[in-house]
């Protein structure tokens, strides 16, 4: 069985954020829903709980952060290619999310990030191994 990760994130609106995730490419798993979270899945292997601060709060001891006004942590996704990459940037932009940072391109690998209505920060990517320089390979290895 490979390993799954379920990202929880507290969120203040959990209909209007359930419908961002599914606008960005993620299904609903009704399963394991109700008024205080919402599986989404984007794989088999990938899930993000969205949680209702009263239920997020359930699982912590410190206050909810604002992602809106300080980073956390940035969840990253690689996709399988630049066009799907630029499809769900796209999609979270249009479902009213934000880009707070240009796209890049490094050669081997093109990157953009965008923001959630709670202002979690995503960032979405391709990697071209084939294109790495050299210099890089052994660097990493």
């Amino acid at each position: 069985m490979k390993p799954k990760i379920f990202i929880n994130l507290p969120v203040a609106d959990l209909q209007k954020s359930m419908q961002f995730y599914t606008q960005i490419g993620f299904t609903n798993n009704p399963h394991f829903t109700d008024e205080t979270a919402a599986a989404m899945v984007l794989s088999d292997e990938i899930y993000v709980m969205l949680l209702t601060h009263e239920k997020f709060s359930q699982f912590v001891n410190k206050p909810i952060g604002n992602a809106s006004q300080q980073a956390g942590a940035i969840y990253a996704l690689e996709l399988g290619s630049t066009e799907a990459m630029h499809k769900m940037a796209n999609d979270a932009l249009a479902a009213g999310g934000k880009e707070p940072v240009e796209a890049k391109d490094f050669g081997f690998m093109q990157q953009r990030s965008f923001e959630d209505l709670d202002g979690h920060l995503w960032e979405v990517f391709y990697m071209d191994m084939s294109k790495m320089p050299h210099e890089a390979e052994t660097a990493v290895a």
